[in-house]
């Protein structure tokens, strides 16, 4: 059963109450009685399922009054990725800013994942996925017609990015959307446990700190499905358009890791190695690091390395992800491996940089990609981008 407070804590009045809170409420918790009564997602635990309905009452709430959130969301898949919904969406068969079965699957698929670390990698057209959140759009298209505007969700209306008097009203807007919205909130969810693991947050200076954390957080970390740092959700969602990029000058002077590595290889920017030995060997004949000398130990009890460098940037080196990349001349890319692991370069933090993920998935070096206990690797192939964004958050667009 969903309280009260949990409810009241995603909405954007909160604390305060509004006359459309019942309406809203009990629907949130009709769907939870639902999955209850018909068995629905039973693999995940009650508090899970709970957490996803009341995302679901968010996104509902949303588009019953076409508050933005949503709006900006899918015209952002649009530009991105010439679809609607990630996995979904039949353009045929979707109405822009209303209630549609993609949206409820999209929801549902998403803040399951997001909210239960023993399946959060969960093939998005797995059959509880499915029939669950089928159920729930039909509970939700029944009230669809009836269902009132809810007060004060639309928190952007009128308002100007830029605009003086509206500078409180945009930072309300900002935090809320980073801390409660419905569409940030399963994403950051990984972040935020990742920040709490800092903190004993059985000391009260340990909660303090955490809070000051979090404030840190909201002006350095993206969110939401796309990944997005919140000035970017703020653009979208108050000016109906991209935020302004910084445009970085790139440097006319060329790294010394690129030039002596270059030059070594012939011209490749990417060498595989095996063991330590052979990445420590290269260290030594291709850079001219020391020689006689154990560089970089702490990665010695790994294997399986990429090293990559940029003109600019320098030098990268992953760590077990060798054997899941299928370029051309890496001899140590093992297919029945890879079909079981690829995936992990996309949805485990750290498991490989995004400088060397973004150019391995655009030549299709990571063919052999699927959800567990799939074969679908066309999903991901089409898809991995968002999926990357979308599990990875600041690991792919942090600087």
């Amino acid at each position: 059963m969903i309280t009260k407070e949990q409810f009241l804590l995603r909405q954007p009045a909160a604390p305060e109450v509004t006359d459309t809170d019942k309406f809203y409420f009990d629907l949130a918790n009709r769907l939870v009685d639902l999955a209850q009564k018909k068995a629905l997602f039973p693999s995940y635990p009650e508090k899970v399922m709970e957490r996803a309905a009341l995302c679901l009452i968010g996104y509902y709430q949303d588009v019953i009054c076409d508050a933005g959130i949503w709006r900006s969301f899918i015209n952002e898949n649009r530009r991105l990725y010439n679809y609607t919904v990630p996995f979904y969406s039949s353009d045929e068969e979707y109405t822009d800013y209303e209630l549609n079965r993609a949206d409820v699957r999209f929801m549902v698929w998403y803040a399951l994942s997001m909210n239960y670390e023993n399946k959060r990698v969960c093939y998005p057209f797995d059959s509880e996925i499915l029939a669950g959140a089928d159920e729930w759009f039909e509970e939700l298209e029944k009230v669809y017609e009836e269902a009132p505007i809810p007060q004060d969700y639309r928190l952007a209306k009128e308002l100007e990015m830029h605009a003086e008097e509206d500078r409180q009203a945009i930072f309300r807007l900002g935090s809320w959307l980073f801390l409660h919205c419905y569409l940030m909130t399963p994403a950051y969810a990984m972040t935020l446990a990742e920040i709490s693991s800092e903190y004993d947050l059985s000391k009260e200076e340990g909660v303090i700190e955490l809070q000051k954390r979090i404030e840190v957080s909201m002006s350095q970390d993206p969110t939401g499905p796309l990944a997005l740092y919140i000035g970017e959700w703020l653009y979208l969602i108050v000016e109906g358009r991209q935020a302004p990029q910084p445009k970085n000058a790139p440097s006319d002077k060329e790294h010394k890791y690129y030039t002596s590595f270059t030059k070594f290889t012939g011209g490749k920017t990417l060498q595989f190695f095996a063991t330590y030995a052979d990445l420590n060997r290269f260290f030594i004949e291709a850079l001219g690091w020391e020689a006689g000398k154990e560089h970089l130990d702490q990665v010695k009890e790994d294997r399986d390395f990429v090293l990559m460098v940029d003109p600019q940037k320098g030098m990268l080196l992953a760590r077990n992800v060798a054997r899941c990349i299928a370029a051309p001349d890496n001899p140590l890319y093992d297919k029945d491996y890879a079909r079981h692991h690829a995936i992990d370069l996309l949805t485990v933090r750290g498991c490989c940089p995004a400088d060397l993920l973004i150019p391995v998935c655009n030549n299709g070096w990571l063919p052999d990609a699927v959800f567990p206990g799939t074969d679908d690797s066309d999903l991901v192939k089409h898809n991995w981008d968002f999926i990357a964004r979308c599990y990875l958050q600041q690991y792919y667009r942090g600087d």
